[in-house]
């Protein structure tokens, strides 16, 4: 009985106190959103709110436009999550499954596109999109998030369609189904694991991203969370509490997609794991 007890605490010790470790800045963040400055700053920085102000949030919602730079990132995560998958899961599948002449070369040139910084091509982008008129808009944003993002995508589902047997198409194909029936019926379903992986890390990206978001939009109307956030600081400032609860409502989304993703994956894995069985 000792033996198990001690080999259990040796095992789930360590495990327990890197969940600690992990938890703590989100809790942080909570109790973080319920003080007021003098809290945060000086008599009660790490401990819990000796006066729960839910004020703070009131106060974030009064002050603070949130509703619209939430619908704002909302819809540019969204886009680009749903552009990025579509365009990489037909280019994967037609690079990994079909024959054609330039398919390893077109596969090389997109997976280079992950090694060119984002920085360096600030100024062209800036340039090309006041050249089609898409400054001050949504695809502002969303293009050039979904042209960064193909290439981590590509990689990603290349490596699911090229596990995939071959013999799952040849026998679709002699029952007389297209290549678009094969394509959307049957090989989609079976990367879902990839599609739930991508999925969490574009809609990641693109909702915190802010360095292009604060090039491409100056509206204040267009402007994502992040930028929200830059505005909140710079004009209520003073209120570091009601800033807090801004941050904790804007992690809420991420936390969902994370959760229901991982379910999604769990289950397309156990599907996966029996078509090939």
């Amino acid at each position: 009985m000792l033996k198990r007890l001690t080999s259990r605490a040796l095992v789930y010790g360590p495990l327990s106190f890197f969940v600690l470790i992990s938890l703590y800045p989100l809790i942080w963040l909570l109790f973080y959103s319920f003080k007021n400055n003098e809290e945060i700053f000086s008599t009660n920085v790490f401990g819990i709110p000796k006066n729960w102000r839910f004020e703070n949030y009131n106060n974030a919602f009064g002050a603070f436009d949130l509703l619209a730079y939430f619908k704002n990132s909302l819809i540019v995560s969204i886009g680009t999550v749903v552009f990025t998958c579509i365009l990489a899961l037909m280019f994967s599948y037609a690079a990994a499954r079909m024959r054609w002449r330039f398919a390893n070369a077109s596969r090389i040139y997109m997976t280079v596109g992950m090694f060119i910084p984002m920085q360096i091509i600030l100024i062209p982008l800036l340039i090309m999109e006041r050249t089609m008129h898409l400054q001050n808009s949504y695809l502002a944003v969303i293009v050039p998030y979904v042209a960064f993002q193909l290439s981590f995508a590509t990689i990603i589902f290349y490596a699911f369609f090229r596990s995939l047997p071959y013999e799952i198409e040849e026998s679709a194909a002699i029952d007389g189904a297209s290549v678009y029936t094969i394509f959307f019926r049957i090989m989609v379903p079976l990367v879902k694991p990839a599609i739930a992986s991508v999925s969490i890390f574009v809609f990641l990206f693109s909702w915190n991203e802010f360095l292009i978001a604060l090039i491409m939009i100056s509206d204040n109307a267009l402007k994502t969370l992040p930028l929200g956030l830059l505005y909140f600081q710079t004009q209520f400032g003073s209120d570091w509490g009601a800033m807090g609860a801004v941050m904790v409502i804007s992690t809420v989304p991420t936390i969902l997609v994370y959760l229901l993703f991982s379910e999604q994956i769990e289950k397309a894995l156990s599907v996966s794991s029996a078509v090939k069985g």
